[in-house]
């Protein structure tokens, strides 16, 4: 698979959620994470927009219809993936902040 920046983050997200983070580390990965989603969100959009205008087409080739789905069947799950993520990392820094209100 190519190494990507969303993939690169995807992965140190993976890694802080299994290891103590501050809460400062996982608010500016949120932030990251929240990026990639809108970023994936966006892309995923404009390739089934594309999808659209080849199916549409009755001059377009199979397989430009054949790697347009497989570009976003694999930003799909990117995205899929990023949400996770997004989310327990968001559920990692509530605990964090539950915790440090615990101890005040």
């Amino acid at each position: 698979m190519l190494e990507t920046p969303d993939r690169t983050l995807l992965e140190r997200v993976r890694e802080v959620l299994a290891e103590p983070a501050t809460e400062a580390e996982l608010r500016t990965l949120t932030e990251q994470a929240d990026a990639v989603v809108r970023v994936s969100a966006a892309r995923a959009d404009a390739v089934e927009r594309r999808l659209d205008e080849l199916t549409n087409d009755p001059t377009s080739s199979l397989s430009d219809v054949a790697a347009e789905l497989q570009r976003v069947e694999a930003i799909r799950a990117e995205l899929t993936e990023a949400r996770s993520l997004q989310a327990a990392l968001q559920e990692r820094a509530h605990e964090l902040r539950t915790a440090w209100l615990r101890q005040a």
